[in-house]
């Protein structure tokens, strides 16, 4: 299976990182991370570069399309290069993807047009725009396309395809392998258990840095 992830200036790391520990170890999987040229794209926060192999044309079909968001996610939106890319993979795609804001430029792409589907909890508004249902399940199966709502939920998001193109147990022993176990030492992962101090402090942070 080839898997393709479309990086793009200011992407978010893990959400491209998170889903690929996974779907990497799928038996004969590959990933091509993709980029509008060859060479270092830098995340969000210009502290971490991750190399692009090639450009987005020189991967027209593969079988998994894996979209990651990030701050930089609007300035795409029009791009026909990357939202073109990611409408012409589609069609012949086992797996059309996102995580995160990802989402966004699938439905820029027409992809979401009458399905569900996640994002951010800071963006989901954004999705009725496209023509999407939004909803704030952590993963979203609509046939082929699968989104994943913000950043860490791309790691659960590989797990649920894992499973479903080689079965339960690899899905399993590929989360043994990675000890995904998470155990965090508070309960505020979702607007609906963190304190309303919180989810403010979250919303100045991302209006600051927008």
């Amino acid at each position: 299976m080839r898997i393709a992830i479309p990086l793009y200036d200011r992407f978010t790391a893990l959400d491209a990182v998170g889903p690929y520990e996974v779907l990497s170890r799928l038996p004969g999987a590959s990933v091509t991370w993709l980029a509008h040229e060859p060479g270092v794209v830098r995340t969000d926060n210009g502290m971490l570069g991750i190399e692009a192999q090639a450009a987005f044309e020189d991967l027209p079909d593969p079988e998994l399309v894996l979209v990651p968001g990030g701050t930089g996610t609007n300035a795409f939106l029009e791009d026909e290069r990357l939202v073109g890319w990611i409408r012409t993979a589609h069609e012949t795609s086992d797996w059309t993807t996102s995580v995160c804001t990802g989402s966004l430029l699938l439905g820029a792409a027409g992809v979401l047009d009458g399905l569900e589907a996640t994002t951010h909890w800071l963006d989901m508004d954004y999705l009725g725009r496209y023509g999407a249902r939004p909803t704030g399940r952590r993963v979203v199966e609509q046939g082929k396309v699968v989104t994943a709502a913000g950043v860490s939920s791309g790691i659960d998001m590989g797990l649920v395809l894992a499973a479903k193109i080689a079965g339960p147990e690899v899905a399993q022993a590929i989360q043994l392998g990675i000890e995904y176990d998470p155990q965090p030492p508070f309960d505020t992962g979702s607007t609906d258990k963190a304190p309303k101090e919180i989810v403010e402090l979250v919303r100045s942070v991302a209006a600051a840095r927008i």
